[in-house]
């Protein structure tokens, strides 16, 4: 069963996670949709900015938690959203933007997924995709360490494998092909977080999510520990008391024909 994202500690860094939204959105060129597609919007916070970017459009959040959208539907009234599985999700008219902020990485099989939402693109749509490229990062790496090894890990078996995302000129080499436009690029974040083990807190919000659902309360208080130590050498915290988070990430805007 999917992890259930709690919108509390996802939002805890939510300027941090904003920036590569509003990143993405400035590269895309579009005047007027008429219908804009928040793909994955998790708690609403972009949702709200594309209105505000498209006023006049008809905007659609679509995502699979319902909590994350119970605060979305708070957070933009004005928009529409609907809970569906985002994998499989398809749009009943074709969509003039499908725009979608660090949810497809969560996602196999993009070698058909990017374009079959290219082709449900109206003519000259667009597909804006962001995605976390983190997987090999001490962030990520050390989940999967700490899991296999400790009393939790019978419980842990198999959790949180990481999807295949592909390398950046993977993505290039299949979308290119089919798509009139294809703009690609990565960016390098250094987040600078506050607080006693920052990194560990920043992971509560997403990808840590699944390793500690299964767990009984002490048993996660043992493997959350644990990923702590694990963690430290690698995001020391700076003289000044701020911890640095590199954190890579891949955007795409590719235009349909």
């Amino acid at each position: 069963m999917a992890a259930e994202w709690d919108p509390a500690i996802y939002l805890r860094y939510g300027d941090e996670r904003l920036r590569p939204a509003l990143d993405l959105l400035a590269r895309v060129p579009l005047a007027a949709p008429a219908r804009v597609v928040d793909l994955g919007c998790g708690a609403g916070n972009v949702s709200a900015i594309l209105r505000q970017r498209f006023p006049t459009a008809d905007i659609t959040g679509v995502d699979g938690s319902g909590p994350m959208l119970a605060r979305a539907r708070a957070a933009a009234p004005d928009c529409a959203f609907v809970q569906a599985d985002i994998a499989a999700w398809e749009p009943a008219v074709p969509p003039d933007l499908i725009y979608s902020n660090a949810a497809l990485h969560w996602l196999d099989g993009h070698a058909a997924l990017f374009p079959r939402l290219l082709a449900t693109l109206a003519s000259g749509g667009m597909l804006a995709v962001q995605m976390p490229l983190m997987h090999a990062a001490p962030l990520r790496a050390l989940q999967h360490e700490v899991a296999a090894n400790g009393p939790w890990a019978a419980l842990l078996a198999g959790v949180g494998s990481a999807p295949a995302i592909l390398a950046p000129s993977d993505y290039w080499d299949l979308l290119r092909p089919c798509c009139a436009a294809l703009d690609l690029w990565e960016t390098t974040y250094m987040h600078a977080l506050q607080g006693e083990d920052a990194v560990v807190q920043w992971a509560m919000g997403t990808s840590l999510r699944p390793f500690l659902d299964p767990l009984p309360a002490e048993l996660r208080e043992g493997f959350l520990a644990a990923y702590r130590a694990a963690l430290r050498p690698h995001y020391p915290r700076r003289p000044d008391g701020t911890t640095l988070l590199p954190f890579r990430r891949l955007f795409l805007v590719a235009t349909a024909a």
